[in-house]
């Protein structure tokens, strides 16, 4: 509070005190006491709701109901007591209480920390009119907590190793009983120590009763109950104090006398007292210690602070213009100035920042006849029903179950950052937004709106191939006959890649992971993060970097001499994957008994070289052609050279035909005795196999090439 507003208080106050005394003993000798049932002689500054209305203190008005007194306290109602003037102790009893009924239950929660602490002098923060301690004040009063709590608790379990519960479930007639929940009642504040695991705090309520107990006294429900009905006592102390001590006077409760005293004491900040309250020593005590405190506040600001001295709020004022008002105006300029520095830092970051998404954003928009439904991020969101439901998560991104307004559910691949500056982005929306196909994944819409990207695919209820070929604990097994049918859709599909299209499609990442199956398991080829469109009389496409994943890239990608890259390369990525199919098993096995046995291309050739038949386990006849139409495919699809291998209207011809027609390839080979190719065709873009559904829907790193490569 400023000096002069203190000076002007003081000059007001002896004319404030007299107004207030007449004003107060006119209205207190006026109104005679009221009573209710037990209570007698409600006086001021209590009052009853139908006494008149200068009777008594609104903040303290009572009830008479059906003749018994009650109070409103924090949305509670509570039977009163007892009132006691010369202490100013109220108390009251929770009206769910009811006399010798051992099920009768609190009805509200009231705990210490609802009511304000510090009130044995006027202090201007408390607006409470009731207090939970019994004040003295002046100088070295006590502040004694005039209640304490009784705790219920709801346990899961029988607590049997704390004596401090006592189990009152056989008291209470409630239907939690029966639900398996033990009520627990605990007399005392709850403290860590004896919080046990599967307990939840149900009520806490207060009681004054629990001072009259021993030290070693076990507490039992009866003692609980008897504390409940005798209730809890309150104190209105705080209301006298500003009723009858203003200004600078200090306050204090004799609490053997019971008598309130009143003494004028001027306090200054460094704890010296003074009897003399006149407008030069109020007026020096302030100037001096609002002096002290601004500097105070200016050497904590460099040392840190002063805990050797507990300021009052009346010298909050001076503390914060040392911390706060002269720092701050030396400091303004340098502020000001990182200020601006800062925001251009961010403005020019975010502005280069967004460019890449803007430029997917412009090109999308001019493509839009050839694409897709272009989608806002609110109604991604909105599809994705708060992206809840995740079916899976890669390094590209998350992907999310969501639902279409007409109905049909969708797989929403929600994409983090990547590289190549959103080029993977557009080369999956431009690719796959181009083909209509059955057995190639539908995209039916995407998103670009800032950094917020999406790809929103038709969903394919039964996930992705590799969790039914690979023997899993939990895995759902499928015929021969569906694997079969399965490979043909899946070549069928590239097939259309390759030679179904106005542009040549190049997947790059044929594998398990990336084959979807809808409910009828009809195979579907997603995830065209690496694809590349090439004109169709093209035979050979320039690659800068090696892409897919290990164990299913043609060898081409690695070794010169044996051929340029082309379509041939999808093929030895489809074979790999036959084989896995027929096989239902990886092809690399480092688990295998025998070393012959660790690659299974290579084992499975010579087991038809060596018998002309391979024995399979629980399978028919017919299945047996199968299995073995498919292996003689896939090591055709293999072979080192791209030129020795079949194209996809081929392969398709070959497993639609009869498997007595087909001849035996050569023996495949792992690799030429050539050496690896330079480091800029071993800058590899691959992926890792992964077992997650998301690998089905999300694309891997991507490759470093132009954007016209990728949508030439």
């Amino acid at each position: 509070m400023w000096w002069w507003v203190r000076v002007i208080l003081v000059l007001l106050l002896p004319f404030s005190l007299l107004i207030q005394q007449g004003s107060s003993s006119t209205t207190t000798s006026a109104c005679p006491p009221s009573s209710c049932g037990k209570i007698s002689n409600i006086s001021y500054p209590f009052r009853l709701k139908d006494d008149p209305i200068h009777c008594g203190d609104s903040r303290y008005e009572l009830s008479c109901e059906n003749n018994v007194t009650t109070l409103n306290l924090y949305s509670g109602k509570y039977y009163v007591k007892s009132i006691n003037y010369n202490n100013f102790i109220i108390r009251l009893v929770d009206i769910g209480i009811q006399q010798d009924n051992c099920s009768s239950f609190p009805l509200y929660f009231l705990t210490q920390s609802d009511f304000c602490v510090r009130y044995n002098y006027v202090d201007k923060y408390c607006t409470d009119p009731y207090q939970a301690t019994a004040g003295g004040g002046g100088g070295g009063g006590s502040n004694a907590h005039l209640f304490e709590h009784i705790v219920y608790l709801n346990c899961t379990h029988r607590v049997t190793n704390n004596p401090k519960y006592v189990n009152i479930s056989s008291c209470l007639n409630w239907s939690s009983k029966s639900q398996g929940y033990y009520i627990y009642a605990m007399a005392g504040d709850l403290i860590a120590d004896d919080f046990q695991v599967g307990c939840h705090v149900m009520l806490v309520t207060p009681t004054s009763w629990l001072r009259n107990l021993q030290g070693n006294e076990v507490v039992s429900y009866d003692v609980i109950r008897k504390a409940l009905e005798y209730g809890f006592e309150i104190s209105w102390l705080r209301h006298i104090f500003q009723d009858r001590c203003k200004g600078s006077t200090q306050c204090s409760l004799n609490t053997s006398t019971e008598t309130l005293q009143c003494v004028c004491f001027c306090r200054s900040f460094w704890g010296t007292w003074s009897e003399t309250c006149g407008i030069r020593s109020q007026l020096s005590f302030y100037t001096k210690d609002t002096i002290i405190t601004i500097w105070i506040g200016l050497i904590e600001v460099i040392k840190g602070p002063n805990l050797k001295y507990e300021y009052d709020t009346e010298y909050i004022i001076g503390l914060r213009t040392g911390h706060y008002v002269l720092p701050s105006f030396f400091a303004a300029r340098f502020l000001f100035g990182m200020t601006l520095f800062i925001a251009l830092l961010i403005y020019k970051w975010k502005k280069r920042h967004l460019s890449m998404f803007d430029y997917i954003e412009i090109y999308l928009q001019q493509e839009n006849n050839l694409l897709p439904i272009g989608y806002s991020y609110k109604e991604i969101k909105k599809m994705a029903r708060g992206f809840k439901d995740k079916l899976g998560e890669g390094g590209f991104g998350t992907v999310f179950k969501g639902k279409l307004r007409s109905g049909p559910c969708v797989a929403i691949k929600m994409l983090g950052k990547s590289k190549g500056n959103g080029r993977d982005f557009i080369s999956e929306v431009a690719t796959i937004g181009r083909i209509h196909h059955l057995n190639v994944v539908q995209l039916i819409g995407f998103c670009t709106e800032g950094s917020k990207r999406a790809l929103v695919y038709e969903f394919m209820p039964n996930g992705s191939l590799d969790k039914f070929i690979f023997s899993k604990e939990g895995s759902v097994n499928i015929s021969y006959s569906q694997i079969f049918e399965i490979s043909v859709g899946v070549a069928r599909g590239i097939a259309y890649l390759h030679h179904g299209c106005e542009m040549k499609i190049l997947h790059f990442d044929i594998k398990p992971h990336n084959i979807l199956l809808d409910e009828n398991f009809t195979p579907k080829v997603s995830d065209f993060g690496l694809a590349k469109l090439y004109p169709v009389e093209n035979s050979i496409v320039t690659m800068t970097a090696a892409r897919g994943t290990i164990g299913y890239m043609a060898p081409e990608l690695f070794y010169k001499n044996i051929g340029g890259v082309s379509y041939k390369a999808d093929v030895y990525s489809f074979g790999m994957l036959l084989m896995e199919m027929a096989g239902k098993r990886k092809n690399l096995n480092a688990q295998a008994e025998h070393s012959s046995q660790l690659y299974f291309p290579l084992w499975i050739y010579d087991q038809f070289g060596h018998e002309g038949e391979i024995e399979i386990e629980d399978v028919t006849e017919e299945e047996k052609k199968i299995v073995k139409k498919m292996i003689i495919v896939a090591l055709w699809c293999i072979q080192l050279k791209p030129d020795d291998r079949p194209s996809m209207i081929k392969v398709v011809e070959m497993l639609e035909g009869d498997v007595e027609s087909l001849e035996m390839p050569p023996k495949p080979t792992l690799y030429p005795h050539e050496t690896v190719v330079d480091d800029q065709r071993t800058n590899l873009d691959q992926t890792m196999s992964s077992d997650d559904y998301t690998s089905s829907y999300d694309s891997v790193e991507r490759e470093t090439s132009s954007l016209i490569e990728n949508i030439a």
